[in-house]
């Protein structure tokens, strides 16, 4: 056991931590700029520390290995959650590397630390019924009417993203060819097809809706607010919670989460990986295989169901 120190050295000890610890915390605050919640935390996660290393009797970060740092991890699994744990990792990484950079340590010890892989998260999917349920939300025949549906059926006839939906153009479609041109991430452009459901609610809006709302000035935009300007992210997010409350539907149904459905529902119909992938503009496939996680979900729950062994029958 760590024999306990004399007062006027335990006084040095604690000067030590809380002099690396407040120009740490200024720097995060002041030079790079953090927000408040942010360096709150930081002080929590290092106050932590301090405490930890205080019992164990030692003298500053200086004398921080990272045979300590797994020991301290280690305690500290024992009373927090894995986001919990990997941002008090993330606070030691961003600590001791300032120090470094500051010439107050000459070794990094969270260098040989590997953070423990994060649980992945499974996204919320709709079944087709509810999908069916919302999607027949909005087709009052009123031009705003006419315009949700055409974009309810269109996140989820191409899966794509609620900023691809809103920066669509009317020239981005081809009725003809069933095809669409979407803007993803990065700027790079991929053509996705349309399903006759969502090209009957485009054309329905194109057709009768949008020259109802379009403004003076012309806009190439496909979805129009009511003003005639493009439709915003905001819009499509409430439409969705209002659709969703009128299919009764989760609260925390999104225009993600028609994403997650298409492409679910493509793989539980035997579209292979990589096409899911390029529907979806992912540019590396482990993005896209969390939905084999899904569809393995499905695939047992179906089994369950239906098996005579399965122990629910």
């Amino acid at each position: 056991m760590t024999p306990r120190p004399q007062q006027g050295e335990a006084t040095a000890r604690e000067r030590a931590w809380d002099d690396a610890v407040d120009s740490f915390l200024g720097h995060a605050g002041i030079e790079k700029g953090l927000a408040g919640a942010t360096v709150e935390a930081q002080r929590s996660d290092l106050a932590r520390l301090r405490e930890w290393a205080l019992e164990e009797g030692l003298a500053g970060p200086g004398a921080v290995q990272d045979s300590h740092l797994r020991a301290f991890l280690l305690d500290s699994a024992r009373d927090l959650a894995a986001t919990s744990r990997a941002r008090l990792l993330s606070t030691l990484r961003s600590f001791f590397r300032f120090l470094q950079a500051e010439g107050r340590q000459s070794g990094d010890p969270t260098a040989t630390i590997i953070a423990p892989r994060k649980g992945r998260h499974l996204p919320d999917v709709l079944s087709v019924p509810q999908v069916e349920r919302l999607l027949a939300w909005g087709d009052d025949g009123s031009a705003a009417g006419l315009r949700d549906r055409a974009a309810l059926e269109l996140l989820y006839g191409c899966g794509c993203r609620v900023s691809e939906l809103c920066g669509m153009d009317v020239a981005d479609l081809d009725p003809a060819e069933a095809m669409v041109r979407l803007r993803g991430k990065g700027s790079k452009e991929r053509q996705v097809p349309v399903g006759e459901p969502a090209l009957a609610a485009v054309d329905a809006w194109l057709r009768s809706g949008r020259p109802r709302m379009a403004g003076k000035r012309p806009s190439p935009a496909l979805l129009l607010n009511r003003r005639g300007g493009r439709l915003s992210r905001v819009s499509v997010w409430s439409l969705l919670k209002k659709a969703g409350a009128a299919a009764g539907l989760p609260e925390s149904v999104s225009p993600h989460t028609l994403r997650h459905s298409y492409a679910t529902h493509l793989l539980e119909g035997g579209a292979d990986l990589r096409v899911v992938q390029e529907l979806l503009g992912h540019a590396d496939i482990s993005t896209t295989e969390i939905y084999t996680h899904v569809d393995r979900a499905w695939l047992a729950e179906a089994w369950r169901s239906a098996h005579p062994r399965s122990g629910r029958r």
